[in-house]
């Protein structure tokens, strides 16, 4: 297990600690600062297929890997938006994130592009048809806009969200859209004709201020330059 912190409040930053035969991977550009003896190498991260996958799930085809020489290392990974890293300590197991959720793992890890397989869930979603997934064992740092709240879900029980609300779930968790009731409430009511319906069991995380519907908030009070 890697040794980390997570620092800066609501401007996180994950300062990690590998020590000696230790790798962190991580996309394009995603290290902030690292010790003199972190050696780099950039590659495909498990050939083209791998690549491609990554792009469609809205990360670069290339990924970066980290290792210590010489003796334990220090490297920093911060946060590309205001919100929460949240640490995944993955046991041979899954978990599926929002695109561009990916921050940095362990070597060893598998990043991969996950397809929703209801047509209505990718248009309709806020989501979109592809996510990410992350599989395997060892840790993964995932980028969570606004403030993090874990939910467990029972077989069968479901939780709504409005649209781009959902950061992450388990890969035994499934979701789907749900059309709001109602001619007035979608007309007038505001939040829009769907919601996203996630089913347990597992775990769901969900995130208080999607990128996307902070752009819409503050879009009006954008004055473009001359």
């Amino acid at each position: 297990m890697i040794k980390y912190s997570i620092e800066g409040g609501d401007l996180p930053v994950v300062i990690c600690y590998p020590q000696a035969g230790q790798t962190l991977c991580t996309e394009r550009g995603a290290m902030s600062w690292m010790s003199p003896n972190m050696q780099m190498s950039t590659n495909t991260g498990g050939g083209f297929a791998k690549a491609m996958g990554r792009m469609f799930s809205g990360d670069s085809i290339f990924v970066n890997e980290y290792t210590p020489s010489g003796g334990d290392g220090m490297i920093a990974f911060a946060s590309s938006f205001p919100g929460s890293i949240i640490p995944f300590e993955l046991n041979n197991e899954s978990i599926i994130v929002q695109k561009r959720a990916f921050l940095a793992m362990e070597k060893g890890l598998d990043l991969s592009v996950f397809f929703q397989k209801k047509f209505g869930a990718g248009l309709f979603g806020g989501e979109g048809f592809t996510m990410q997934k992350i599989s395997g064992t060892g840790t993964a740092f995932v980028e969570i806009d606004g403030c993090c709240k874990e939910y467990e879900l029972r077989e069968g029980e479901t939780l709504i969200l409005d649209t781009g609300y959902l950061a992450a779930m388990s890969a035994t968790c499934t979701m789907e859209v749900q059309t709001v009731k109602g001619v007035k409430n979608m007309l007038f009511g505001g939040e829009g004709l769907f919601n996203t319906v996630v089913r347990g069991p597992g775990k769901v995380w969900v995130q208080s201020m999607p990128i996307m519907t902070t752009a819409q908030a503050i879009a009006p009070y954008i004055v473009t330059g001359k």
